[in-house]
């Protein structure tokens, strides 16, 4: 009998010469449609109607109930007595809930545990402290008499606008504890530029951001040799204004390499990389202490207004401009925008020209649900908070079947998901000085979690 090696090799030899080129063709073919199903059996992370309205709280088998958004089963979890974590953890009405309190909600009983705000509370408590011991930060110096000291240095007066997110951090940050001196002793490198404030400069203006960007970078990288250690992997820098994502046209280091901590941080354009960089949150300044609302005095389901300036928004005006229950407007509102979000029980952020808006921290502040139309959006604090716990994302497609979606959630499900925005809302919130676990802090979390466990040499 023939060694099968041999039958093999006869069988190899009788082939068409052309037949060795279809077999990694048809390897690479197989890998591909295995990778689509995958890819196309694997739950979203926004909820479609066609696919999606049957996700559940995990509520108990014999529960069941329409839309709702996912949240996790790992039951409770214990925190550290030395911790303050009553200044993380709130009630409803703003007041401090023991850890041990549930949420009930359901005929049957069931209950989810009132910190499931939170990926895993544990490990962001007991990172957090050890943030706030030894996380260093070195920001290259800029005088007081430097011709561009409006974009390098920190404002001298309370942040405002539609962008005030990016003036809010680097004013707290200068004034932090993590600032460090030592270039020896920072985990990262602070690049002080500010987008906002070179757009308006008539020097660069916005045409003019790419060149200065890739200037400040060749002069840093020549004065100092701490970019050149890592190809720009421990820096970062900091901006809300769209126009920051084609900033780093000019300095594609910056681009691939630098953490780039923005509003507009969207998985579907080029430039922004999940996990390297991370979403800055956007919102618009306010000094006052929240409202408190009951859930009885919300009478809308649902409120929008902003101008139709995207698909996504246009297609919502079309379908419920006209509605009795989801207030869709465009241009000027007749009532003050507060009373119109104190008002509904969900608030809609909506796509614009970029995936991000105020409308989320709006709609935090007021203690309205946010209902998340802005597909591939990378949502602030994604890295540490359970968004399924306190919003509702809904694609784009599903527009015609907002109201459904809506209505199928319960009034206990609500009130979980409201209960939850207050807990979470003090993390988009900005302070001067910052306060613990506001945005300020959250960001610096962020920025925590992406710092080089490597040490380079300064030699």
């Amino acid at each position: 009998m023939a060694h099968p090696s041999m039958l093999l090799h006869r069988h190899l030899a009788s082939l068409p010469s052309n037949t060795f080129f279809f077999l990694p063709a048809t390897l690479a073919l197989f890998t591909t449609l295995f990778i689509l199903f995958y890819i196309f059996t694997t739950p979203s992370l926004f909820i479609s109607h066609q696919h999606k309205h049957n996700l559940k709280y995990p509520l108990g088998p014999s529960q069941s109930s329409p839309l709702t958004p996912i949240l996790p089963s790992n039951g409770s979890f214990h925190l550290s007595a030395k911790f303050p974590f009553n200044d993380v953890f709130g009630g409803e009405d703003g007041t401090v809930n023991p850890v041990s309190s549930r949420s009930h909600f359901g005929s049957k009983g069931n209950s989810m545990n009132d910190i499931d705000v939170f990926r895993d509370g544990d490990i962001f408590l007991e990172d957090y402290q050890q943030m706030n011991r030894s996380f260093k930060i070195y920001v290259y110096p800029h005088r007081r008499d430097d011709p561009f000291a409006h974009a390098f240095l920190p404002v001298d007066f309370e942040p405002g606008g539609n962008y005030a997110s990016e003036n809010y951090f680097k004013k707290a940050l200068m004034n932090s504890h993590f600032i460090t001196e030592d270039p020896r002793k920072a985990d990262l490198f602070f690049l002080p530029f500010s987008i906002a404030r070179l757009r308006h400069d008539r020097r660069v203006g916005g045409g003019g951001i790419q060149s200065f960007i890739r200037d400040y970078i060749s002069n840093i990288s020549t004065k100092y040799p701490y970019w050149n250690r890592t190809g720009g992997a421990d820096h970062f820098y900091v901006a809300c204004h769209s126009i920051g994502r084609s900033a780093m046209a000019k300095a594609e280091e910056v681009k691939l390499n630098a953490i780039q901590i923005v509003c507009s941080s969207s998985y579907f354009l080029p430039g922004y990389v999940a996990h390297k960089d991370a979403s800055l949150p956007q919102v618009w300044p306010r000094t006052d202490d929240p409202p408190t609302i009951t859930t009885s005095e919300r009478k809308k389901l649902a409120f929008f207004a902003g101008a139709i300036n995207s698909p996504v928004r246009e297609k919502l005006v079309k379908f419920w401009r006209n509605d009795s229950e989801i207030y869709a407007h465009f241009g000027r509102l007749k009532t003050p925008y507060a009373d119109e979000l104190l008002g509904s029980k969900f608030c809609l952020h909506v796509k614009g020209f970029e995936v991000n808006t105020a409308r989320i921290a709006d709609s935090l502040y007021y203690g309205c649900v946010p209902i998340i139309l802005a597909n591939y959006y990378d949502l602030p604090f994604a890295d540490i908070l359970n968004w399924k716990s306190f919003s509702i994302a809904v694609v784009t497609v599903d527009i015609p079947l907002l109201k459904k979606i809506l209505r199928g959630i319960t009034s206990d499900e609500y009130s979980s998901l409201r209960g939850n925005v207050l807990k979470v809302r003090k993390h988009f919130q900005w302070h001067v000085p910052p306060i613990d676990f506001d945005a300020f802090f959250m960001v610096m979390y962020e920025l925590w979690l992406r710092r080089s466990c490597i040490r380079m040499s300064n030699d």
